[in-house]
C-alpha cells in the first residue's frame, strides 16, 4: 500500500454572496494551492467550514471533482457528526472515484477511546473499502486520540486506518506504526516532524504557504538547507494570533472579494486585526503575488 505523504492544504471553501458554496471556485482554489506547491488538498476539513456547509452542497462538489486535473491529489473530509451521513457521503465519493477520507470523531458529546473505536468500526463495517486518515483535534471535537487508541484502530483495521492528522500534537512525537502516515497540523511542526519520521503536514495556512512548506519538505528529503524554516514558522505564528479561517479569508479577500463571504458565526478580521496581520506578513517578506484567487 502506498503511503500518503507530502504537503497538504486544508483547503478553503469559497462561498457566493448568498453564502451558498461556489462549487467551481472552491475546486479552483484547491487546484491553485496545488499549483502553489502543495502535494494535495483536503476538502471540508475544519478550515473548509465543514460543520457549517450543508450535506447537499458537499455532494454537489464531490460530483464535480472527477473533472479536475488534480483529482488524484484530493482527500475528502466528511465534516459530519452523523454516522449515517458520513457513510453515505463516503459511498457517494467512492462512486465517483474518491477513496481517501479525513474523518474526525463527532463533536459535542463526551466519550472515551472505546466509543471512538466503535464509531470508526461502524463506518468501516458500512463501507469496508476505504482509506481513513484520523483527525485528532481536541479543541474542535472535545476528544483527543491516545496513542493506544490509534494503535488499536490500526491493529483492528490495518487496511482502512492509514494515517492521522495530529492537530492536538500529542501523537506525532511518539506514535510509531509501520506504513502509517502521520501529519502534524501546523508548519511550525513540519521540520521536527520530518526529523521524527512524519510524512508531511495537513494545515490551514498551506493555503498560502504551500510553496514555502514544499521547499522545506523537498530540501529536507534531499539533504539541503532548511534555514528558511524560521520564516515559514514566523508566518504561521502571524496567523495563529487569530482564528485561522478568519485570517485566511481576510488575506485572500485582498486578491478577490469573494473570500469575504463566511458562514456565521465565522467572520473576517476587524480592521485593526487585518492591518496587524498584513503588517506582520510584510515584515516577513511574504509575497502576496504568489497567491492565485479562485
Amino acid at each position: 500500500m502506498t503511503k500518503i505523504k507530502g504537503i497538504y492544504a486544508a483547503s478553503l471553501s469559497v462561498l457566493d454572496e448568498n453564502l451558498a458554496l461556489d462549487v467551481n471556485k472552491t475546486i479552483k482554489h484547491a487546484e491553485n494551492v496545488i499549483d502553489l506547491g502543495c502535494h494535495g488538498a483536503v476538502f471540508f476539513g475544519s478550515t473548509g467550514q465543514s460543520q457549517l456547509i450543508s450535506l447537499s452542497e458537499k455532494i454537489q462538489l464531490i460530483n464535480e471533482l472527477p473533472n479536475s486535473k488534480y483529482k488524484s491529489k484530493f482527500i475528502i473530509g466528511t465534516g459530519l457528526n452523523s454516522l449515517v451521513d458520513t457513510i453515505n457521503l463516503m459511498k457517494i465519493s467512492k462512486s465517483v472515484g474518491f477513496n481517501n477520507f479525513l474523518i474526525m470523531p463527532p463533536a459535542y458529546y463526551k466519550y472515551s477511546d472505546e466509543e471512538v473505536i466503535n464509531f470508526y468500526s461502524k463506518i468501516i463495517n458500512g463501507i469496508n473499502d476505504c482509506k481513513i486518515i484520523l483527525y485528532n483535534f481536541e479543541k474542535l471535537s472535545g476528544y483527543k486520540f491516545s496513542v493506544q487508541c490509534v494503535e488499536n484502530l490500526v491493529k483492528k483495521f490495518p487496511n482502512q486506518i492509514i494515517g492521522v492528522k495530529d492537530s492536538s500534537y500529542n501523537l506525532f512525537e511518539t506514535l510509531k506504526i509501520k506504513n502509517f502516515s502521520i501529519f502534524p497540523g501546523s508548519e511550525a511542526k513540519l521540520l521536527k516532524g520530518l526529523e521524527l519520521g512524519c510524512d508531511g503536514i495537513i494545515t490551514a495556512t498551506t493555503n498560502i504557504t504551500g510553496h514555502l512548506a514544499r521547499e522545506i519538505y523537498d530540501n529536507f528529503n534531499n539533504n539541503l538547507s532548511v534555514t528558511s524554516n524560521k520564516n515559514l514558522c514566523d508566518i504561521r505564528m502571524s496567523f495563529d494570533k487569530y482564528n485561522l479561517i478568519s485570517s485566511l479569508h481576510t488575506l485572500m479577500a485582498q486578491k478577490n472579494s469573494i473570500y469575504k463571504n463566511l458562514l456565521p458565526p465565522l467572520k473576517l478580521l476587524d480592521e485593526f486585526e487585518k492591518k496587524d496581520l498584513l503588517s506582520n506578513l510584510k515584515k516577513l517578506n511574504f509575497d502576496m503575488e504568489v497567491l492565485k484567487a479562485a
